[in-house]
């Protein structure tokens, strides 16, 4: 606070606000154009850094999203076993008998979801393309930020 009261000539009044000096109001008079453009530079350099920061942002997001879902694929069938077994407790058969039953019951479904025509393609296509959107959008940044540094 008083870096800045010291850099703009403004006096600290009793009650703590910052108020200009009275000889100080035609401070903007002393900006020249060379200042001007040290000013542009330096907001140019603040706008590519916001821009990366953006884009970094967005490259964050497209990597969890992508990462969640083969994720999901690869958890789904370890889910639906964990969730047989607990549901083979509930029946009354004990854990290792409930797994006994439960990893071929699952095998067997992966099985026929893998023999299903397409299904596979399709899901591994879909999770490419969320992978070629987001280096899409990425690579928009850059256009943005060569744009911004002029």
């Amino acid at each position: 606070m008083v870096i800045t009261a010291l850099r703009y000539n403004l006096r600290i009044q009793k009650v703590g606000f910052l108020t200009p000096s009275l000889s100080q109001y035609n401070a903007l008079d002393k900006v020249t154009p060379k200042s001007y453009q040290e000013i542009e530079r330096n907001m140019n350099k603040v706008n590519v850094a916001v821009v990366r920061l953006v884009q970094f942002v967005v490259f964050v997001v497209f990597t969890f999203i992508v990462m969640a879902y083969f994720g999901a694929i690869i958890l789904l069938p370890l889910d639906a076993i964990a969730l047989l077994i607990k549901l083979m407790g509930v029946v009354g058969l004990h854990g290792f008998i409930g797994a006994l039953i439960a990893i071929p019951a699952v095998g067997y479904l992966v099985l026929m979801a893998y023999k299903t025509p397409g299904l596979g393609s399709i899901v591994i296509e879909t999770g490419l393309d969320l992978v070629a959107t987001g280096k899409a959008k990425i690579e928009a940044f850059n256009a943005i930020a060569s744009n911004v540094k002029g």
